[in-house]
């Protein structure tokens, strides 16, 4: 199966509004720090399988957040990345790394 990021949006909301929307945005932004601190986790038992399911985590309360707050990710991520850094306009970024 093949998905627009659009259409992953769609489909946590049709699964998920629900209960999400009554978690409300906080709740549901501490969900999603939760979904990254085990990413991390992850990241560092190098566990390919754990990886991917971490990321589709990640990737489903940042939809669901995306739901809640009436906002279109796809758009909102063309709309900043689609030429490039936002910061350089090139691409690859050629920004010196300000942070480490």
């Amino acid at each position: 199966m093949r998905l627009e990021i659009s259409e992953f949006q769609r489909l946590m909301k049709d699964i998920y509004y629900e209960k999400d929307s009554k978690r409300g945005i906080e709740g549901t932004i501490r969900r999603l720090r939760e979904e990254v601190d085990e990413l991390e986790g992850a990241s560092l038992e190098g566990s390919k399988r754990a990886i991917a399911d971490e990321l589709a985590d990640v990737l489903a309360w940042l939809a669901s957040l995306a739901n809640i707050l009436d906002a279109d990710l796809q758009k909102a991520a063309l709309s900043k990345y689609c030429r490039g850094c936002p910061r350089c306009l090139s691409s690859p970024c050629r920004c010196e790394d300000l942070q480490t």
